[in-house]
Parts: C-alpha cells; structure tokens; sequence
C-alpha cells in the first residue's frame, strides 16, 4: 500500500494518473478517504490526476499520540504536495477537509489553484462554537462511540437520507481512535479563519447541505472570501457528497470551468 513518511508518521495516499490541475481530496474528522469516493471517480473520468489521503489520525495513516490541530493536518498536505510535485492543485474537502484546503489557502496562496468546501464549518455560528467544549467533554469518557452516533445521528442527517448509509458512516466514524476524534475535535473548535489577515484571494467553491442549522455564517464567509461562490444541495444532510454525488458534483464542475 502507497504511504508517505512524514517525521515518523505513515500518511496512506493513493493516486490516479490523469491531468492538470490535480485535485486533492480531503476528508472530514473520524472519516476516511472513502467518503468522497463519487467525486474521485468522477473527477478521474473528466481527465484529472487525483491524489486521496487518509489525513494523520484517519483511515489508515498513523495515529500518534498528539495535538491533531488543523494546521498539523495541513502542514502534511502541504509536505506531500511538495513530495509529489504537485502543481496549483484544487484542494477538495468535505466538512474538516475543506477547513484543512481553507487554511492552507489562507497560509500558502501560492500552492492551490483553487479549493472546494463541501459544508465545511469554517467560519462557525457562535451557537456552535459554544458547544465545542460540552461535546468535547462527552467524546472524553468510556462511551464516546455511543455519545458520536448521538451527536451525528441528532444534527448531520435528514430523516430522507438513506438508512443503510447513513449506518455505514456512523460505522467508520465510530471507529477512530479516540484521542484523534477529541483533539482534533478540539482543534475544529480553536481553528482561526481569519489566520491569513488578509481576505482569501484563491478561487473558492462554498457547498452547503441543506440543513437547518448551516455549519458556516455565509455571510462571515464573504467577508473572509470576498470572490467565494456559494451552492446548495437539496434534500440531504451533511455527507451530501454522498449522498447527492450528483449535484455535488455538478456543481463542482461549473466551478472549475469557471475559474480553470
């Protein structure tokens, strides 16, 4: 299996050849790089090179006993765009993911061509952010597996969304090693959108799910990404890529025509 070694740490990737620009596929916390399997497919199929990581912590990459803060997340995807030689790549990321391609825009706008969040909470509702600390506190104990399919099961699905998989993503989450689901949790929580003190100038795609709290004020948004282009899917929860691959995916494409 293809790893990258980073400081001591194996960081899991795997690679499809194809064409510029190169998108990087980045997902979310206690995920793996199979939740966004419908976009790889179909973004290799439209000719482009894609690389898929298991982010430090997830899927099968190492998972030290560490701080597992957003910058540590990018600072590897960062590395392994430099291993790889990759050149003005989109950064794709759902939920964490497209905080991590958010960050390293704010902090390297010379590395991505452009970046997509796919309901990312960058820019957090201060209803929220006020319940980081609590939900925290609830992962910390002896039944963290069952307090995570509570909280994902009360807040990240519609009651349309497909039963089956909707047990299959509770089944993978659960099974991240818990002190990578607390920190990094955490780390959510602390995350600075406005790191780059300046308005992020990269090419970006906002793509919220339709759920009745948004995961980010999109207004606060448009202040921190002046140029940001904003979508919504209908009828589904937070793993749209997933489940609506195809609007997703849609909506994708016209963006990269746009700004390719």
């Amino acid at each position: 299996m293809p790893y990258l070694h980073r400081d001591g740490v194996a960081l899991y990737y795997e690679w499809d050849d194809g064409g510029a620009p190169p998108v990087v596929l980045l997902h979310g916390w206690c995920c793996d790089h199979s939740f966004l399997a419908p976009q790889r497919a179909h973004l290799a199929r439209a000719g482009h090179a894609i690389l898929s990581l298991d982010l430090r912590g997830h899927g099968r990459s190492d998972a030290p006993q560490q701080p597992y803060p957003i910058s540590a997340f990018s600072d590897d995807v960062i590395w392994i765009c430099a291993e790889l030689g990759l050149k003005r790549p989109v950064l794709l990321g759902h939920s964490m993911g497209g905080i991590v391609a958010y960050d390293i825009a704010a902090r390297r706008p010379d590395l991505p061509g452009a970046i997509v969040m796919i309901d990312s909470a960058v820019a957090r509702p201060a209803a929220a952010q006020k319940m980081i600390g609590p939900i925290a506190e609830r992962l910390r104990g002896p039944d963290y597996r069952d307090e995570l399919r509570e909280l994902m099961t009360s807040a990240f699905f519609l009651a349309t969304d497909d039963a089956d998989r909707r047990e299959q993503i509770l089944k993978a989450m659960t099974a991240a090693p818990q002190h990578v689901m607390v920190s990094a949790y955490l780390g959510l929580g602390d995350f600075d959108p406005t790191i780059a003190h300046v308005p992020v100038s990269t090419p970006s795609l906002y793509i919220a799910a339709n759920e009745p709290s948004p995961r980010s004020d999109i207004a606060r948004l448009k202040e921190l990404v002046p140029a940001l282009m904003v979508g919504q899917t209908v009828g589904s929860g937070h793993f749209c890529q997933l489940e609506v691959p195809g609007q997703v995916n849609a909506m994708i494409d016209r963006f990269l025509a746009l700004t390719g």
